[in-house]
């Protein structure tokens, strides 16, 4: 009995589940803002298989309130909200901080950068990218804001109405895109951004204002009936891979026991991990079914690594560009720079 009950304590403390809660820590319920509309894919993931693990991680001493975009403070103001007590937490795309520093976008999405998202996180954990998160939100905050983590859980497919084979075929082609680093992408590559609402690009691929659209994952335009209208969709995708961050206030997280802090580490690293998963696994069924149906019309366009590598690099004159003038963004892009040469991803 007491060799099971060491073995199971062994177990708990190399997990950081278990045993994390002193009988003596108050439970509390952190209200946590999403960059999700409820219901959607990710937001649902969230609910449905994650909320109740962090509860038994902790042993009922932490729970999350999950709330949608929006519902407390508007999406881009969440870090402010947090360091103020309004929020607990965040679970939300670190691009909508971008204008106020230019680290938050290159940071949110390294447009082009990253294969796949395991990669991306990889780097948030293991190249320096959550400690640089860290000392942005310090400088932004005044020190307010705990990043727990960050990481990728999809990259998105590039929905197209005409065949784009290969980066060469991107030349003149009109591209629904956000302003910013995306569209400086494209247009470096040849291609021709267009700035509108997300609610507008269906419309826009439809009536050909737009040859294509950077927009969401393969199973979201499925689900939105983009390929109704765009029956060329880049899959894997070859641009956009947000990021997806976890802060809580820092004074609360402070205040956690090491045991506790590690529980939730811990429940953060595997929920970014099986929503990775569950993506991949959700797009792939919706690419074979399409690929199986053959009224569909849908051509499924997948890009070889030469090109991919091409447009990579193409890439990465824009990622350095537009890092001038914030030393946050510099640190941000020299390490994503050296991270991809020590992975290969990129030549020195």
């Amino acid at each position: 009995m007491k060799l099971r009950t060491l073995f199971s304590a062994g177990m708990a403390l190399a997990f950081g589940i278990g045993l994390a809660a002193p009988a003596s820590a108050q439970p509390q319920t952190w209200k946590v803002q999403t960059s999700m509309v409820a219901g959607d894919s990710y937001y649902t993931m969230l609910q449905d298989h994650w909320l109740d693990r962090l509860a038994a991680m902790t042993n009922g001493q932490i729970k999350i309130e999950l709330t949608p975009i929006g519902s407390v403070v508007p999406h881009t103001e969440t870090m402010n909200a947090i360091g103020q007590g309004i929020l607990q937490g965040d679970f939300t795309s670190t691009t909508y901080f971008a204008g106020r520093d230019k680290v938050f976008a290159l940071m949110g999405d390294l447009i082009a950068g990253y294969d796949t998202p395991m990669q991306l996180t990889m780097f948030c954990y293991h190249g320096g990218g959550r400690e640089i998160l860290q000392e942005a939100f310090d400088r932004y905050t005044g020190g307010t804001v705990q990043v727990v983590g960050c990481g990728a859980v999809a990259k998105e497919a590039l929905v197209s109405k005409v065949h784009i084979k290969g980066l060469a075929e991107l030349k003149g082609k009109k591209i629904r895109s956000p302003e910013g680093l995306a569209a400086e992408v494209f247009r470096r590559a040849g291609a021709s951004p267009v700035a509108m609402p997300p609610s507008e690009t269906y419309t826009a691929l439809d009536k050909g204002v737009v040859d294509a659209a950077d927009n969401s994952s393969y199973t979201m335009d499925k689900s939105s009936g983009m390929h109704k209208v765009a029956k060329f969709p880049i899959y894997p995708g070859i641009h956009s891979m947000p990021i997806i961050q976890f802060t809580v206030n820092k004074a609360i997280w402070n205040k956690l026991s090491p045991e506790l802090k590690k529980a939730v580490d811990a429940w953060y690293i595997a929920a970014i991990y099986d929503m990775t998963m569950r993506n991949e696994l959700q797009d792939r069924l919706n690419v074979a079914a399409d690929l199986a149906d053959k009224s569909s019309g849908i051509t499924i366009v997948d890009w070889s690594q030469p090109d991919r590598d091409a447009f990579r690099a193409i890439a990465a004159g824009a990622w350095k560009d537009f890092a001038e003038g914030s030393v946050l963004a510099k640190k941000a892009y020299d390490a994503n720079i050296a991270f991809m040469q020590k992975m290969g991803l990129l030549a020195k």
